[in-house]
């Protein structure tokens, strides 16, 4: 509550985001461990000052979403509704469910837009305090850019607001603000142009220019991760020497539980490692005879899944192969190739180079070979 006032929240979560060009609305997809719904609900769910959040979704998505709610619907502090034809018709039907569950005419009510994670603490408190006292206002921040008009030409951008969300009324004046739109057949662009429509002054609160409405993917964070692997294999006789799933013409080969592909596994350590899955050692351990000699191509495939499951794609790999010989120069291109395509990502991704010891160590002396590689991922 504020100052004795109940505050409720409305999130618009019902669009469909074509423009993201995903196989969900955008809504539901990740930042991080989280959905950008999730991530938007909690920054009001964290703050004191809020009573009841309603989040507005598709009638295909309603169950969805409520699987990423079910403590706090259970809880009866947030519920999750149908949306209607139009953003419009979906905050309207919100504001009625919002009567049925005891909103009073001086109750105060934020609408916020689903895909708005990054909106602070302080302006949600600081609109919902400028709402308490005059009725209604709006997060907005002046524009960067010079706006033109076709017909009027170049505007005064210092009379121009850019406005965001959340926007914060007291409830009585929402209510009339949306039953006179649709009394009217009138559809706008925003919960403020409606009120503006019945009279009604709206207080501009300074915006933030970090809480963007992501509407793109170039709107999205990006995570990366990088991650590192090594590994050694010694060399003895009466074994296939493998190397990036290449088999290469050699009088010994890499003694090992699985084929012993030295570059394959370093490679895998990086991948796992830049997830926090742990190691191949924990994915593949050398006591399940299931590995027992198999391709390290099949174990970098299922890596490929494991971090895949995780949230996270190559973005690239480089890997360096330490051994005096045989010389590998002409196998590299085959061994980029094989791991490009079990990952599903482009050659250019994957990066191998081969280098000698000069003939110092175990490498140098031919009782060994050692792989280091590094890799990058992307969320």
């Amino acid at each position: 509550m504020l100052h004795d006032k109940r505050v409720y929240v409305i999130i618009g979560a019902a669009g469909s985001g074509k423009r993201m060009a995903a196989p969900l609305p955008k809504q539901f997809l990740k930042i991080g461990d989280k959905t950008i719904l999730e991530t938007t609900v909690e920054k009001f769910a964290s703050l004191s000052i809020i009573d009841q959040i309603v989040i507005v979704t598709a009638e295909e998505y309603q169950t969805f979403c409520c699987q990423f709610f079910h403590e706090q619907i259970a809880a009866g502090r947030f519920h999750v509704i149908c949306g209607g034809q139009e953003r419009q018709d979906s905050i309207y039907r919100a504001v009625g469910y919002l009567e049925s569950i005891g909103a009073e005419h001086d109750s105060l009510v934020l609408i916020h837009d689903g895909v708005r994670p990054y909106v602070s603490g302080d302006l949600i408190k600081e609109v919902t305090e400028r709402a308490a006292a005059e009725g209604a206002a709006i997060a907005a921040i002046p524009p960067k850019d010079t706006i033109r008009h076709m017909d009027e030409g170049t505007l005064d951008r210092s009379r121009l607001w850019c406005v965001q969300t959340p926007q914060g009324f007291r409830f009585s004046i929402l209510k009339e603000a949306y039953e006179q739109a649709f009394h009217d057949g009138f559809y706008g662009t925003d919960d403020a142009g409606l009120v503006e429509r019945i009279g009604r002054a709206i207080s501009i609160v300074a915006g933030e220019n970090t809480n963007i409405k992501i509407t793109t993917p170039e709107d999205l964070t990006v995570e990366q991760r990088i991650g590192t692997g090594f590994d050694v294999h010694r060399l003895t006789e009466n074994r296939k020497l493998i190397l990036g799933g290449v088999e290469i013409p050699f009088e010994k080969g890499l003694l090992g539980h699985s084929d012993a592909d030295v570059l394959l596994h370093a490679l895998m350590d990086a991948m796992l490692g830049a997830a926090a899955l742990g190691d191949i050692g924990k994915l593949f351990p050398d006591s399940d005879d299931s590995y027992k000699d198999i391709s390290s191509l099949k174990l970098l495939e299922k890596t490929g899944q494991a971090v895949a499951a995780a949230g996270y794609s190559l973005g690239n790999a480089d890997v360096t192969l330490i051994c005096q010989r045989p010389r590998l120069a002409g196998y590299i291109d085959e061994m980029r190739g094989n791991i490009a395509q079990v990952l599903n990502v482009s050659v250019d991704k994957v990066s191998i180079k081969a280098t000698t010891t000069e003939k110092l160590g175990f490498t140098g002396r031919g009782e060994g070979i050692a792989a280091e590689a590094v890799c990058l991922l992307t969320r």
